[in-house]
């Protein structure tokens, strides 16, 4: 008898398969499981579509929508079952990373370090202790994403996570006059939310979908200044450093998230420490532990060099090699040194 209703289940499923496959479902309220209500829950916590209900799991689902694991399961395999998710060839690969954009930095060398710029599709992190010049960059390509793609932009907007109170309109507006651009039309296209403390950063990165999806605005570059702050101060104590891990881990996810589905670039800043216990070399390093150092790619260390100059070290990438470049910061913005 049990074997039987085993079937019976198993023959349903396949049934079920056959059917959206037929059916051919392109957008969330077509899930069966999904009404209305349940939509919207889903949109609302950052499910736009189905490759992103596709790639959570069913624990996530289930808490989010309000529904029990067995119907969140189901509505993930159904997204999937929609969805090519199967593998693909490595020159189908290539094809889709010739779309990748990339945001010049005002440097030739800084650019040439990251590989052509800041890339979309990517979080790419500058740490360096206070003063560095690691805003000033944040800054610069915030100015440089609105530029056509033939002049180093990506004719994009915006999404600036302000959590040290670090943005400053007149810097921005003094870059825009240095490339003879309206300053106020590129204040414009930059939205900046001030993040009081880490669930208000992680909820308002979750908001950024709803920028590009219910509000079209083309977002084609995420900043948040800095990464590490709000944590740094919310979990205080090596007690609280698992929990602040597991945050941290769900909000590094949730940005890759953004750049994977929306093709926008991410750049982070990161504050630094001092290792005592290092007696030879720079002692610095940066804040997070290994879940910051393997959510991001590529890592770029910043410190100052002689005569006003910064010294910019790849010192993490999956695919460029380590190096190390000078450049320098004036009133016009991310500039070649002089050699």
């Amino acid at each position: 008898m049990t074997k039987d209703i085993k079937e019976t289940k198993e023959v349903k499923e396949v049934k079920e398969v056959k059917e959206v496959k037929e059916k051919k479902i392109e957008k969330v309220e077509e899930l069966p499981g999904v009404g209305a209500a349940t939509a919207e829950k889903l949109k609302d916590a950052g499910f736009h579509d189905l490759l992103s209900i596709a790639v959570t799991t069913p624990r996530v689902l289930a808490e989010v929508a309000g529904v029990g694991e067995a119907v969140a399961r189901k509505i993930i395999n159904t997204a999937r079952n929609s969805l090519n998710m199967g593998f693909e060839s490595g020159d189908e690969v290539l094809k889709k990373s010739e779309k990748i954009e990339r945001i010049k930095t005002g440097s030739k060398e800084l650019d040439r370090l990251l590989g052509g710029g800041i890339e979309t599709g990517t979080i790419t992190e500058f740490y360096a202790p206070f003063a560095s010049g690691k805003s000033q960059v944040g800054f610069q390509i915030a100015v440089n994403a609105q530029l056509p793609k033939e002049k180093g932009g990506v004719n994009g907007m915006v999404a600036f996570l302000d959590t040290e109170s670090t943005f400053r309109p007149q810097r921005i507006k003094e870059l825009a006059e240095a490339q003879g651009l309206d300053p106020i039309k590129v204040l414009k296209n930059i939205r900046i939310v001030h993040c009081f403390n880490s669930d208000h950063q992680m909820l308002v990165t979750e908001k950024i979908s709803d920028l590009i999806t219910k509000e079209n605005l083309p977002i084609k570059l995420v900043i948040v200044d800095s990464l590490m702050s709000q944590f740094r101060a919310d979990y205080i104590g090596r007690g609280t450093l698992a929990d602040r891990q597991q945050k941290l881990n769900k909000h590094i996810h949730t940005l890759q998230r953004l750049a994977d589905n929306y093709g926008v670039a991410v750049y982070v800043t990161n504050q630094v420490m001092s290792k005592p216990d290092t007696f030879f070399g720079d002692p610095t390093e940066p804040i997070g532990g290994h879940i910051v150092g393997h959510g991001m790619n590529p890592r770029v260390y910043l410190r100052k060099g002689k005569k006003g100059t910064r010294v910019a070290k790849l010192v993490d990438s999956s695919w460029l090699p380590e190096g190390e470049i000078v450049f320098k910061i004036t009133e016009k913005g991310i500039e070649d040194a002089e050699v």
